[in-house]
């Protein structure tokens, strides 16, 4: 990671912010309030994004919507390529059946991680309905996946990583456009030094 320069920052903390305000107001408006939604953040960025969001929702309609978190390592379908996933653990605490889902991601990307996470949700059930809200869109669909919910749209380039680095974990808030290796295609910063970086969705 050290070889790694920071291009650009295409959100600072005070954007993020606003950015996860707006985000939250038009989940509330498109599902008419808080109802019988719950938010589902990807590991390992995602779910962080998932729960300030439900902090947001709480702050505005009183109600705490149900969060939980989803490993999607062994749904991807490039899994049979990695020697050794980084595994982290999935905690829905809920009954996914009936509800309407938000996943919460933080950079979205090819599409793949959106739907291995799509995989994984089924599993736990039949939900009335699946949203997706990102923090960014960078483009460069593989997948015909598209977001209902979206911070920023951030042109790049595939020989650019868009990350997303957060206070609680990082020290800091911004998303960032570095200069990437060619071939990797790398999305949330790991959460501490030796632990997977985690894909672009």
């Amino acid at each position: 990671m050290d070889q790694l320069q920071t291009k650009s920052v295409v959100l600072d903390a005070e954007s993020i912010d606003r950015v996860l305000t707006r985000i939250t107001h038009e989940i509330l408006e498109a599902n008419k309030g808080a109802g019988d939604i719950a938010l589902v953040g990807i590991v390992t960025r995602g779910d962080l994004l998932a729960g300030e969001l439900a902090r947001r929702i709480e702050a505005i309609e009183g109600v705490r919507v149900p969060v939980g978190s989803l490993d999607i390592s062994f749904y991807r379908d490039d899994v049979a390529l990695r020697l050794a996933p980084e595994v982290y653990s999935t905690n829905i605490p809920f009954a996914v059946e009936g509800r309407s889902i938000v996943l919460v991601d933080d950079v979205l990307y090819t599409g793949r991680t959106i739907r291995a996470a799509l995989d994984a949700i089924m599993d736990y059930g039949r939900p009335a309905a699946i949203q997706l809200a990102v923090l960014v869109d960078r483009g460069h669909r593989e997948l015909p996946i598209r977001a209902d919910y979206v911070g920023k749209n951030v042109p790049s380039s595939s020989s650019e990583q868009v990350r997303l680095f957060l206070e609680a974990v990082d020290g800091r808030s911004a998303v960032e456009i570095l200069q990437a290796a060619p071939g990797e295609h790398i999305g949330s910063a790991p959460l501490n030094e030796g632990t997977s970086q985690g894909g672009e969705g």
